[in-house]
């Protein structure tokens, strides 16, 4: 029967009180009494935490203050065991926790409701009479007063034990807002960050602010630059101008971190509640759930961008795929590059992650939640970096074999090999400081419970909360860690400028300043398909002639209306081509000398010979008559012959261009490659 009712009671306490707290310690040890209320009663010995989740005794005491003038006034005689049944309750065998009977609650209650009324003292909820098992008797009971196996093992002077992190009262928060901290629920981190000082914490936000605006014009530059002329950037490439626009919207919501330092992060105090500043978490503050989308959201999607662009840089390089094959695949690069942040970013909210972030005024994610600081950016960005270095990789080793067992001329050569290191240091540009925010996250999230414990160790007086027990390492972290972070966070989009940094990126800002326009869409639809493939070119055999490309951007070739002679004069032999090109030009000069434009636009038949062939036409109409016939034949003749040649020509450049198209699947990098010579 004892043991039921101690079983009994036990359940009743778990399920009527927070016991949170009495479950919390990992060695359960009485301790003396020193609550001079409870002083003199038939035990001495308590444990703590208690039933009101009070930490230590001095805590208790002043929780039970406000009862003092009841328990003077001795308004009832029940009051002073009750009080000390719950403040300090006896300390018993391992584990048993004994509650007083409701019967004692309520004596207590009626006899000193009205004292209670008069000094204004109302009857605390966790001190309901509804929570006590239903039974009449004292406290402590009999079997609590057993002789404990414990007590006669450890002195009362030795007492120590490990309570866990208890919530401060100016940390706690409302519990519909789903707020934690260090595992404890309705609980949130202080505001400004707790690691560092004030001091360093302004540093912290002016050196963002700065790098923030650099990058931010950065990345609007090379947006910028992509507006003035859309179709440069193509497919391979064009992934780096999304790749940019990421890391602008990045730098942007950083810059306006530092606007609104931490007025949006941390919610304000309320010193009538004793409520300090603390962190803001969830998705109920406005502002910082929509910092919180943009920036995570845009930062995941400028890694997926880049991986793409490994892909695209494969495709090209790989199997031979041209810019257009590659672009008919966009929509599902753009479905992959906004899908997966979008996905990542929704399921963030759902699960209520979004921290403030004190040190640089934005909202972000795994700030002081280690599992989704691994799972949701550990994760996906240390996917991204392996995808794409296998890809870049992948594609690099295809250029150099090219480089080494087709034969090239020098030039081509030279331009391969600029390419590659094009490439390979934008690649570098990229993974430095990615690698290094991974870096940076590993290490947080390995000592970031050894900084917290350092934290409370500093703060539990302050706090009124129990130390650390047997604490073997202590550590805070250095400021110049999370300023790495920041800046590796922001520079990773740095790299989009070193891509379009170029003469001719110079020379469509001065057109653009100047208020000249590019060539119209037309022509450069022409120029494209007239221009040779890349492909063609190396794999084409080294006796064969070559057709200079013009050199342009990095997409298309600036070729001049002459660019389907040269490709008509493919294989012809020089001095044939120059022969040719000499009787072309001086049969159109003489065609032209041989026409007049009329008013209306048109050419007439009518030619000038001098002042004797019009004073002859003036003199002699018959003669005028038959010197036109005779004109007319000879000049019918020589058109004939002139329209057949060009008509042939024309022919057999339309003719050669088509083979060139239909030869070779087509390929994009010769886009790129010709970007080289224009930063040469």
């Amino acid at each position: 029967m004892d043991l039921l009712w101690v079983l009994y009671s036990t359940l009743t306490v778990c399920m009527a009180i927070n016991m949170e707290a009495t479950g919390s310690h990992s060695l359960f040890t009485c301790e003396p009494i020193t609550l001079r209320m409870c002083q003199g009663l038939s035990y001495n010995t308590t444990f703590m935490p208690n039933l009101l989740n009070h930490y230590d005794q001095q805590t208790a005491a002043l929780a039970m203050e406000p009862f003092h003038p009841m328990v003077n006034l001795e308004c009832s005689t029940e009051i002073r065991p009750f009080l000390c049944a719950l403040y300090a309750p006896v300390c018993t065998e391992y584990g048993r926790v004994t509650l007083p009977c409701r019967r004692l609650c309520q004596h207590a209650k009626s006899d000193c409701y009205k004292l209670m009324d008069m000094f204004g003292v109302t009857w605390p909820d966790e001190m309901d009479c509804s929570r006590f098992p239903d039974c009449d008797e004292s406290y402590p009971r009999a079997i609590d007063l057993l002789p404990s196996r414990d007590e006669t093992e450890e002195s009362p002077t030795s007492v120590q034990r490990d309570y866990g992190f208890w919530c401060p009262r100016e940390l706690k928060i409302e519990p519909d807002l789903g707020y934690s901290f260090m595992g404890v629920r309705d609980c949130s981190p202080p505001c400004p960050n707790m690691y560092f000082r004030k001091d360093e914490l302004i540093f912290a936000r002016y050196f963002i602010g700065v790098v923030s605006i650099v990058c931010l014009s950065a990345t609007l530059f090379t947006f910028l630059t992509f507006l003035i002329d859309v179709g440069r950037f193509r497919y391979p490439e064009r992934p780096i101008i999304f790749y940019a626009v990421c890391y602008m919207m990045v730098s942007l919501v950083f810059f306006l971190g530092f606007l609104l330092e931490d007025r949006v992060s941390c919610n304000a105090a309320s010193p009538g509640r004793f409520r300090a500043s603390t962190i803001t978490q969830g998705s109920h503050n406005k502002a910082c759930t929509l910092l919180f989308m943009t920036l995570y959201f845009f930062t995941m999607a400028g890694s997926v961008w880049w991986v793409i662009l490994t892909i695209t840089w494969f495709l090209a390089a790989v199997p031979k795929w041209g810019s257009e094959a590659i672009e008919k695949k966009a929509l599902l690069f753009h479905a992959v590059a906004w899908g997966i942040p979008g996905a990542l970013t929704i399921t963030l909210m759902a699960m209520n992650k979004i921290e403030g972030d004190s040190i640089s005024g934005v909202c972000f994610v795994g700030l002081y939640d280690l599992m989704a600081l691994r799972w949701f950016l550990l994760v996906p960005l240390a996917l991204d970096v392996v995808v794409g270095v296998v890809l870049l990789l992948a594609g690099i080793a295809a250029l150099n074999r090219v480089r080494m067992e087709i034969p090239l001329e020098k030039e081509n050569q030279d331009k391969l090999v600029k390419f590659m290191i094009r490439i390979g240091v934008f690649s570098v540009l990229y993974l430095v400081p990615l690698l290094t925010v991974i870096g940076c996250y590993l290490y947080e999230q390995s000592h970031r419970s050894v900084w917290e414990t350092t934290w409370v160790q500093e703060r539990c007086r302050e706090y009124h909360i129990p130390c650390p027990f047997k604490v073997e390492q202590t550590s805070r972290p250095d400021i110049a860690l999370f300023l790495i972070k920041y800046l590796m966070m922001l520079v990773v989009g740095i790299p989009s400028v070193f891509w379009v940094g170029s003469k001719k990126t110079c020379f469509e800002w001065a057109s653009f300043f100047n208020g000249h326009r590019r060539k119209d869409a037309v022509h450069e639809s022409r120029q494209v398909l007239q221009e040779p493939d890349f492909t063609q070119l190396l794999l084409r055999d080294p006796n064969t002639p070559v057709v200079r490309k013009s050199r342009g951007t990095s997409t298309q070739g600036t070729s001049t209306h002459a660019s389907s002679t040269h490709l008509a004069m493919l294989d012809e032999p020089p001095s044939a081509s120059t022969s040719r090109a000499g009787s072309m030009r001086s049969k159109s000069s003489s065609f032209h000398g041989s026409l007049h434009r009329s008013r209306d636009g048109r050419y007439t038949a009518c030619s000038y010979r001098g002042v004797e062939e019009r004073t002859l036409r003036l003199d002699d109409p018959l003669q005028h008559c038959g010197v036109n016939r005779l004109n007319s034949h000879s000049r019918h003749g020589s058109l004939q012959r002139l329209e057949s040649q060009s008509r042939h020509s024309s022919v057999r450049d339309l003719t050669i261009t088509a083979q060139a198209i239909q030869s070779s699947p087509g390929n994009g990098i010769h886009r790129v490659v010709g970007e080289d010579a224009t930063m040469a």
